[in-house]
């Protein structure tokens, strides 16, 4: 089996491909199948008339919140809070903070909008990466009324109202993502409905996507890379489906990787819900899923790793290559590819 680095999974992308903005239509995206031997350019909608009535289609229900905060310090310095997750008694939150010098635990925040957060301390430990801190306010309350749009960090126009609209999936309905499941950000109604009249079946799961899922890849030596951890849950629903999938022969096609990083770590643990750290690369022992509806990721990513797990790297860089000769859009307002689980051993 080969060892693979971190520069395995670079590619050079022009910064024009980088999508500001989504499409007009979100089922009018381009769909790059990949699955047979040579690359076919499609259209979204295309989609349905891929897939047969025996398949089922995973989707992530995780809803995206106005995770990011303005606020001011008590010495008059400007600061700005990314929430990660909000806590059980839902006046907690651990959030990212980006400011000139860290104040000190127990200082209150000014907040935009009239509200106050209180630091806390550090998460998960004293020596942790995140902030834990007491609103002054219920939190999920605070960001839909004060917050701004989480854009992710290679979009660089402030947050609108299409964003708010337009990053965020038609059927999102459980809050706590910091970032969009942005396969799924594809499906329309339009969509749906072909998918309903071809009989294919769908589920759903919820995993809350956190920032680190745009966190690079610093070390060379990729077993070394530390992995974020995100809240996941498969509900029984979703896991009768999966069987009687399974029973009538058909495939299990996930909805972009954090639904592959859910199924995965389900099926790995046996556990339905918790948290999930796993760290999908190439040799890795597939169980669940069969297809991959997916966008194209960042290089040298955690991202670009799974989808060569799944599909072969030489594969995947080879579709790639052909993305960016044929000028397809990238990230997450950009356009999708469609992938095949490949045997075991594939390079």
């Amino acid at each position: 089996m080969r060892t693979y680095t971190t520069a395995d999974f670079d590619f050079a992308l022009p910064p024009e491909l980088i999508a500001q903005h989504p499409a007009a239509e979100r089922s009018a995206s381009r769909l790059l199948d990949g699955r047979g031997p040579g690359p076919v350019d499609r259209v979204f909608r295309e989609l349905p008339s891929l897939l047969d009535a025996r398949d089922l289609l995973v989707f992530n229900d995780t809803q995206v919140v106005k995770a990011r905060l303005y606020g001011t310090k008590p010495t008059g310095g400007r600061l700005e809070l990314l929430v990660e997750r909000v806590l059980a008694n839902g006046r907690e939150a651990v959030a990212h903070m980006k400011v000139s010098k860290k104040p000190p635990v127990g200082t209150v925040l000014q907040m935009d909008g009239g509200w106050r957060a209180t630091l806390l301390g550090r998460w998960p430990d004293a020596d942790g990466p995140l902030f834990r801190f007491g609103f002054s306010d219920d939190a999920f309350g605070v960001m839909e009324r004060h917050g701004h749009v989480p854009l992710p960090p290679y979009i660089e126009h402030a947050d609108t109202a299409e964003d708010a609209s337009r990053y965020q999936t038609v059927f999102a309905k459980n809050p706590g993502a910091v970032a969009a499941p942005t396969a799924a950000l594809h499906f329309d109604e339009r969509v749906l409905a072909d998918l309903d009249a071809r009989g294919v079946e769908r589920a759903s799961l919820t995993l809350h996507v956190g920032a680190g899922t745009f966190q690079p890849v610093k070390v060379e030596n990729i077993a070394e890379h530390q992995m974020h951890s995100e809240w996941y849950d498969v509900p029984p629903a979703t896991q009768e489906a999966i069987a009687r999938c399974r029973a009538r022969g058909g495939r299990v096609v996930a909805v972009g990787t954090t639904t592959v990083r859910t199924l995965e770590s389900w099926a790995a643990t046996g556990q339905a819900r918790g948290d999930t750290a796993i760290f999908i690369t190439p040799g890795f022992d597939w169980q669940v899923v069969d297809l991959l509806v997916t966008n194209f990721h960042l290089p040298k990513s955690t991202l670009m790793m799974l989808v060569s797990a799944f599909a072969g790297h030489a594969r995947v860089m080879a579709l790639y290559r052909h993305a960016v000769q044929g000028r397809y859009r990238f990230f997450s307002y950009g356009d999708a590819m469609l992938l095949q689980r490949q045997p075991a051993g594939t390079p």
